[in-house]
């Protein structure tokens, strides 16, 4: 009875035991950087379109993201608080034009997170004056999801010039 046992455990270890799971190659970081670069890019034409539906589709829909603007109480949690954000900016801007450089994007060994940082000059008309900032930095994080990568929290801010050196 012994032996039958062992004659039948013996080839099921065997078999378990040489049986090695398949590689996963790994994640390719260039392809993913790219991806992360055209959202960025997505951002840029959504601003400029004032498309509110395609700034829907580049931000991660949870009510825990967040968006940090430029002004000290300007802390959005949340895709509708920041949705009405964005239509309320549409509301009283015309005619936006931004240009992008400095951009810096990382990402973890995963693939499923980057990291952003980019300078903007954001051009646009308001109440019938042409205004530009320079220097507007936007920096963030995106997360991929099943439905491809999205912004999870972004911050926005003006550069201060206060000659402050050693």
């Amino acid at each position: 009875m012994k032996t039958k046992i062992v004659l039948y455990i013996l080839p099921f270890l065997l078999f378990v035991g040489c049986n090695r799971p398949a590689p996963v190659a790994p994640p390719d970081t260039a392809a993913e950087t790219v991806k992360v670069e055209n959202l960025l890019e997505k951002y840029v034409i959504a601003s400029e379109n004032q498309d509110c539906a395609m700034m829907e589709s580049i931000w991660s829909p949870e009510e825990d993201i967040m968006l940090i603007g430029t002004d000290r109480k300007d802390r959005l949690v949340g895709w509708k608080v920041i949705k009405r954000a964005y239509l309320n900016q549409f509301g009283l801007v015309t005619d936006t034009y931004i240009s992008v450089s400095d951009q810096y994007i990382r990402m973890n060994a995963d693939c499923n997170t980057a990291w952003f940082s980019q300078v903007m000059k954001y051009n646009f008309i308001f109440e019938g004056a042409a205004q530009s900032f320079e220097g507007l930095r936007f920096t963030g994080v995106v997360t991929k999801k099943a439905d491809g990568w999205k912004i999870v929290q972004a911050h926005l801010s003006v550069p201060a010039n206060l000659n402050i050196s050693k």
